[in-house]
């Protein structure tokens, strides 16, 4: 199995801090060797060395069986304390064994003391012979360390993690519930689509399940803010944010910021009981990232993710003919057709509102794709909805 790209990145750090810290100790180690039989001349000598080494926090000498011989030396001096403190079990000191190994850089660990994340250096100390006759033990703060320049990239790869075990088991006992977000859709997802594509927002997280948002602007990127559906199903909402050309660091084309909303959309709908509860989209580093209903989280390309149906999602038992990746609708060729119905008259559109719900397709609709029979029927809906109770009047 190849090494993930955390992994990678890791290990050039800590070739880094080798090359480094490993110079540095084994100058000393060959100056310890006459003090090995004398503790208080061996604390002068680690004193010495804690203030030549640079970025230490702690220096001690051990035995070639492990065991601590000076004192342990810090900033404020030494702790006689540890002497004869048996450190041959810790983990950095797991090559103990391997006396042809003359450094060891331990991995990252939480110290006991202080709490922060720590490494330890032991190099050997080795007499005129080259017989190991002790170790030189150092502890660091890694956060005082050298660091590269290079930071890790996160992959491209899909990745998929599990969530609660406690949900996946009850899975089957729940059902969608709809939100207030859900009856308005269609009206969140374009409010999403503009901010991104003309108002700066680079980054996304739609929860659905509980109707609100949350967004990242490039003009302040370190600070998010929450949208809830009553900002949401505001049309001036858009207003509060400037106009922006769409960010030069984006990766995502702006044509396809609509096509994963729209995606996020189908997968919200397609099951009532694995559903999506929150979809989120960074434009910058192309990610989209899926939580469902069972606790599984999907963090996968938007490319990737558009390329895939329900089908893929949910299985081609539940969806036998397959369920083409979501497209943009083409709004303004529907919204013709919605002011062509809707001038037909209150009855005719309240009887085809009512073969839409009874999903009995009027012949005038058949023509329609699935997804753009649910977008005229909302609309029309939401015409209806303007007279009270959806009765016109005369």
């Amino acid at each position: 199995m190849n090494e993930s790209a955390l992994q990678q990145s890791i290990a050039q750090q800590r070739a880094l801090l080798t090359e480094t810290l490993g110079t540095a100790l084994s100058d000393y180690a060959g100056r310890i060797v006459p003090y090995l039989e004398d503790a208080e001349h061996l604390d002068e000598c680690m004193r010495k060395a804690f203030a030549a080494l640079d970025y230490c926090k702690y220096v001690y000498v051990m035995d070639a069986d492990g065991v601590q011989l000076s004192s342990t030396i810090n900033r404020y001096g030494a702790d006689s304390e540890g002497r004869r403190r048996d450190r041959a079990e810790r983990p950095y000191m797991s090559h103990i064994h391997d006396p042809a190994v003359d450094f060891n850089l331990s991995e990252a660990y939480i110290s006991r003391n202080k709490k922060r994340p720590s490494v330890t250096a032991v190099q050997t100390i080795r007499d005129a012979d080259g017989r190991r006759v002790g170790f030189l033990g150092v502890d660091y703060d890694l956060r005082e360390l050298p660091h590269s320049n290079v930071m890790y990239e996160e992959p491209r790869q899909w990745r998929q993690i599990k969530g609660d075990p406690a949900i996946r088991d009850g899975l089957f006992l729940q059902h969608r519930a709809e939100s207030m977000m859900d009856q308005q859709l269609d009206h969140v997802m374009s409010v999403h689509e503009a901010l991104m594509i003309d108002h700066g927002v680079h980054h996304c997280q739609i929860h659905f399940s509980s109707s609100r948002s949350t967004i990242w602007h490039v003009d302040d990127p370190y600070v998010y803010r929450i949208l809830t559906m009553d900002e949401l199903a505001d049309p001036n909402m858009c207003l509060a944010y400037p106009r922006r050309p769409y960010f030069e660091r984006a990766i995502v084309p702006p044509e396809d910021i609509g096509k994963v909303l729209a995606q996020f959309k189908a997968l919200r709908f397609a099951d009532e009981t694995i559903y999506l509860r929150y979809g989120s989209l960074n434009t910058v580093n192309g990610k989209v990232g899926l939580n469902f209903s069972c606790d599984g989280t999907h963090y996968l390309n938007w490319d990737e993710f558009l390329s895939k149906g329900l089908e893929f999602w949910f299985g081609s038992e539940s969806f036998p003919q397959a369920v083409a990746p979501a497209e943009i609708l083409d709004k303004a060729r529907l919204d013709e057709q919605v002011d062509e119905l809707a001038s037909s008259g209150c009855i005719q559109v309240n009887k085809l509102l009512y073969a839409l719900e009874k999903s009995d397709v009027p012949e005038s609709l058949r023509e329609f794709a699935p997804a753009e029979r649910d977008y005229i029927y909302r609309e029309l809906k939401a015409v209806m909805d303007v007279y009270e109770g959806g009765v016109c009047g005369l």
